[in-house]
């Protein structure tokens, strides 16, 4: 009797709970007239696509311009170059370059970020390589970190 009492217990328990849990699970946007904003999901984030798209607006060919730094960097790379005034981070130069190249972009969904290989040709033929970060979920999309090397 004891075991067909706790089972029931278990039962009755459980089926309380039901409404609960079903109530904490949204409805998707389309079931509501007006969805309630939700947390990115991968599919939400930027592309490789969309990366490499805004990499190569972003540099456009010889290096951003001083409004696309002020409006398209984040906060921590502005920061970064605050730290570092008599070095362009976003160029990891001194100079402007003669041409900027961006290469493929890799997204790597569980850290967050995507990433591409920037080349940067100089006078007298000589070319370096820097890596630019941009943040999966950033609203606008936005350059997040450069590292240089």
């Amino acid at each position: 009797m004891t075991k067909h009492l706790t089972a029931a217990a278990l039962t009755a328990c459980l089926l309380s709970l039901a409404p609960a849990a079903s109530a904490a699970v949204p409805a998707p946007p389309h079931a509501t007239a007006q969805a309630a904003p939700t947390p990115l999901k991968a599919a939400d984030r930027h592309t490789a696509e969309e990366i490499r798209g805004f990499l190569r607006w972003f540099y456009d060919g010889t290096g951003p311009s001083p409004w696309q730094r002020e409006h398209w960097t984040s906060d921590y790379l502005k920061a970064k170059q605050d730290e570092t005034p008599g070095h362009d981070v976003v160029l990891c130069a001194q100079n402007d370059p003669l041409a900027i190249d961006v290469g493929p972009v890799t997204v790597a969904q569980s850290a967050g970020f995507g990433w591409a290989t920037v080349t940067t040709s100089w006078p007298g033929g000589a070319r370096q390589t820097l890596t630019a970060y941009v943040a999966l979920d950033s609203d606008p999309i936005e350059l997040h970190d450069v590292v240089c090397g």
